[in-house]
């Protein structure tokens, strides 16, 4: 029996198990089933999970990500996504490259994406920004005790695919054009939205008491894993999975887009918040799920 079973809008269902990924995804979903994958595995860095140990030697932690690679292959569709967010440390710079490599066997790899925490913007930098008066510093902010390193304000997302050929529907998460001339300006543009490229901001909300608000050493925003379904493509979503549920961050952006989705986490109790944190979206929904499918731009088709 799966740890929850939930019921998302228009009936889809959001499914938790209580299960290692390497078992449970061949169990769980059938063979080129899934359309996008979104997940942060450990970071093999010492992190206190309950029940996971997150320091092994370096070889046998890439030998692993690859068995996990392996598994989202088998059961990744042909134009499907895979969404893998990985993070170093100061000391440690190289893991997500090795991470990359380790996976690059398996999967082409189609986009890199920053995921910027926290930025700082000096007012004469800004352009032409509206309503911008000063320098602004946003975002997490996590003082590094070292006089040797700077503040780490950034993760990668690897984006793979079978093939590095999957169509992405880039307006889904476009931004405006700062200068309005480019609206008619470049070849193919119809209105005034452009690509968000491969830097997003995106900083944690304020953490006031780490016990209630973020039990999970490390995790992500739902915005993260909404911006990479988005981007897939909604339309062309069947199914999404994450292999590292962690609190439900996956989860609660499928329940606001109402996507089936399908998670795996080895802890009870990350997977109990997981499920109170799902159950509150989907009580007081942050989203419009029809409004988000009723696009201005045609979704990008399979070829």
């Amino acid at each position: 029996m799966p740890f929850a079973n939930l019921t998302g809008p228009a009936g889809t269902s959001l499914v938790l198990w209580e299960e290692d990924c390497l078992a449970g995804l061949p169990r769980r979903a059938a063979p080129q089933s899934v359309d996008v994958v979104v997940t942060s595995p450990p970071y093999n860095r010492g992190v206190a999970y309950h029940r996971y140990e997150d320091r092994r030697p370096r070889e046998e932690y890439l030998a692993w990500i690859g068995q996990v690679a392996d598994a989202v292959r088998t059961v990744l569709a042909p134009h499907g996504s895979f969404f893998l967010n990985v993070g170093g440390s100061p000391t440690d710079p190289w893991l997500p490259l090795d991470v990359a490599q380790e996976v690059r066997s398996r999967f082409v790899l189609q986009n890199v994406i920053h995921w910027v925490k926290s930025i700082a913007i000096e007012r004469s930098l800004a352009g032409a920004t509206p309503h911008l008066t000063g320098d602004i510093a946003v975002g997490h902010y996590k003082p590094v005790p070292s006089p040797r390193f700077l503040h780490g304000a950034q993760e990668y997302i690897f984006h793979f695919s079978h093939r590095g050929d999957v169509p992405l529907d880039r307006l889904a998460i476009g931004v405006p054009y700062q200068d309005k001339s480019n609206v008619a300006r470049w070849r193919g543009g119809r209105r005034d939205l452009r690509c968000r490229g491969n830097t997003w901001f995106l900083p944690y909300p304020t953490i006031r008491r780490r016990a209630t608000d973020r039990p999970h050493p490390a995790t992500f925003p739902p915005e993260l894993p909404e911006r990479c379904y988005r981007l897939h493509g909604l339309d062309r979503i069947r199914l999404a999975v994450d292999p590292f549920l962690g609190l439900g961050a996956s989860a609660i952006a499928a329940a606001r887009l109402g996507i089936p989705f399908v998670g795996f986490d080895v802890d009870e109790e990350y997977l109990a918040v997981a499920r109170r944190r799902i159950q509150a979206e989907l009580a007081h929904p942050t989203s419009d799920v029809h409004q988000l499918r009723r696009k201005n731009h045609p979704p990008v088709r399979r070829k």
